[in-house]
């Protein structure tokens, strides 16, 4: 996979989070592992900052629930409108988290 096909691949697993829900910058690398040979959060985080303006970005948060850097306001009135389970410091990771084989 070229490093242009893992962006497209990152954005439209992004664009499968369903409402409510969130995924982990190291959840979405590992999803796409296998196919893409790479599994860096970083890389995803890199990725979502410069290409993740045209999917829902405030889907996407760290291992421990924070929301992303700069954006936390912006991000938690979205996901508060969405009904996800949130926390003083962030989203619910227990009750909000989602995979690609999750039915919803």
């Amino acid at each position: 996979m070229t490093p242009e096909e893992y962006v497209e691949a990152v954005l439209a697993l992004v664009e499968r989070i369903p409402p409510g829900r969130v995924m982990s910058y190291g959840a979405v690398a590992d999803a796409l592992a296998e196919r893409s040979g790479r599994a860096s959060a970083r890389l995803v985080g890199a990725i979502m900052a410069r290409h993740g303006g045209g999917v829902p970005w405030h889907r996407v948060v760290n291992a421990a629930g924070r929301l992303p850097p700069g954006h936390e306001v912006q991000a938690r009135a979205r996901l508060r409108a969405e009904g996800c389970p949130l926390r003083p410091t962030g989203v619910d990771m227990a009750a909000a988290s989602w995979s690609p084989g999750d039915s919803g």
